[in-house]
């Protein structure tokens, strides 16, 4: 009986397709406190060598959250990314940075003083990857592909015009939005260099 394919395992094949030579990991991992209280248990089950991003940008604690969660990944030997926040990425001792579509304008500033950081960011259209390419984002994430739990009734891109968007990239593209272990084989032929979700990991 063939095993099930997890999303983890179809990241890694995207990973293997897009053969770049970047090194960038397979999966990312986006905290958001509202859907999963607690992220702990998706770090750990990741393959080593993923990247989470840490989020959560109302918690009232969002330094020493970040500290602990910081640690966690280091732990299971996966990269360890803030969200919109230099100071707390250099605080924490972080790996990278992610940036939302609105702070991109920043990251050429910011690599003058981290050049070994990795750093992504938000895209939704072409002039967003456009951008993040020219202040020399390290790859992106294009959402939503599919329909999303996070923005319902958001109009998603739709896997046509993903894989589109992807082949006229400057830069890496990973992904988000709407992909599961039911449909991220899909993907494969996109272009895509992994997938980055908030709740699909855990169901693997």
């Amino acid at each position: 009986m063939e095993t099930r394919r997890t999303l983890a395992d179809w990241a890694e094949s995207l990973n293997r397709a897009a053969g770049d030579g970047s090194g960038l990991p397979p999966c990312l991992l986006l905290t958001d406190r509202a859907r999963i209280a607690d992220p702990r248990p998706a770090i750990a089950a990741l393959p080593r060598g993923s990247a989470i991003i840490f989020r959560d940008y109302d918690l009232a604690d969002r330094a020493e959250a970040a500290i602990l969660i910081g640690r966690h990944c280091r732990q299971h030997g996966h990269r360890f990314l803030v969200a919109g926040d230099a100071r707390l990425a250099r605080t924490v001792e972080a790996d990278g940075m992610h940036f939302p579509e609105a702070l991109v304008g920043e990251a050429q500033a910011i690599r003058r003083r981290h050049p070994g950081w990795l750093m992504t960011a938000a895209a939704h259209d072409r002039r967003a990857l456009d951008r993040a390419s020219a202040c020399g984002i390290d790859a992106a994430l294009l959402s939503p592909v599919f329909p999303t739990e996070s923005h319902q009734g958001a109009p998603a891109l739709g896997l046509r015009r993903f894989a589109g968007l992807v082949r006229m990239a400057r830069l890496p593209v990973y992904a988000l939005g709407g992909v599961n272990r039911g449909n991220a084989g899909l993907l494969v032929m996109s272009g895509a260099v992994g997938i980055a979700a908030i709740g699909g990991w855990e169901d693997d």
